[in-house]
């Protein structure tokens, strides 16, 4: 893939860093009030020497993660700012993840941070093609398909068939719903029609994989986006740092180019062309 595509999505990703520590999961940082005795590290965390997330501990990992993503978005040291923002917010994640609720919206986010200094020195202007990029790319597609699959399979392993057959919907609708779903709690068999499709479509998720061309990845990111900002206007439930992942499949090399070619057709480069050349150099 062109490296251009991804020194953006890395700059996108890295600039997310502080949106999400700061707005959409602040609640982290409040764990520094709470009592080290109610620290219980997810697996991940009781396999490896992490601190225990006292006051000191949680803050000082809240604004070294901040500060090494924002330095990271430059596009500058990418191996080793890009490795210590994957290592700052994976015990972010632990801190975050060992008190009790595990959110899943985190596994593709991480994954794209833990592959994206593999791949050096990326340009937003360099076309050029690299197997390290589509190697990370490809990973991370692998972690969203995953995401969407192993949803499912946890519906099944934690709620079984009553899932699909129950009223989680329903139930989801009336605890969240909004004025644009509430609706549907009036229309017979709608959301339990809803639930079928839905697990259909998550265990059906490594079609993903056999997606190719740049339309294709196109369509399938406008897809899956849109199915979560229906989500969050149906329910106030988005998954932000998985909708950042998704947007690896956009090819944002491409995008000058086009903004070129609107910019051609609303008359913007003749405006340019026939603006006076400014007088002739001397012979």
């Amino acid at each position: 893939m062109p490296l251009a595509r991804i020194a953006v999505f890395r700059t996108i990703a890295y600039l997310f860093i502080p949106v999400d520590v700061f707005l959409t999961t602040a609640w982290v940082r409040a764990h520094a009030a709470v009592p080290t005795e109610y620290y219980q590290p997810v697996l991940v965390g009781q396999w490896l020497p992490l601190p225990t997330p006292t006051s000191t501990v949680v803050h000082v990992v809240q604004w070294a993660l901040v500060a090494a993503a924002v330095a990271a978005a430059t596009g500058r040291a990418p191996r080793l700012l890009g490795t210590a923002v994957f290592l700052l917010y994976f015990e972010w994640m632990v801190i975050a993840m060992s008190y009790g609720k595990v959110d899943h919206d985190r596994f593709a986010f991480l994954v794209a941070l833990a592959v994206l200094p593999t791949i050096g020195r990326a340009r937003w202007r360099d076309r050029r093609p690299s197997e390290a990029a589509g190697w990370a790319m490809a990973v991370v597609l692998l972690a969203v398909m995953l995401t969407y699959f192993l949803a499912a399979w946890a519906k099944m392993r934690f709620g079984g068939w009553d899932w699909a057959s129950g009223s989680t919907l329903a139930w989801a609708v009336l605890r969240r719903g909004t004025d644009l779903a509430t609706w549907t709690l009036e229309v017979p068999g709608l959301l339990l029609a809803a639930q079928w499709v839905m697990l259909v479509l998550e265990f059906a998720a490594p079609l993903m994989l056999l997606v190719r061309s740049d339309r294709a990845r196109v369509a399938l990111a406008a897809f899956l986006l849109g199915f979560h900002l229906m989500t969050f206007a149906g329910v106030m439930i988005i998954f932000l740092p998985h909708c950042v992942a998704i947007l690896s499949l956009v090819p944002w090399e491409r995008v000058p180019e086009a903004g070129r070619r609107l910019g051609s057709r609303i008359g913007i480069g003749e405006r340019a062309q026939v603006q006076p050349a400014g007088p002739a150099p001397p012979d």
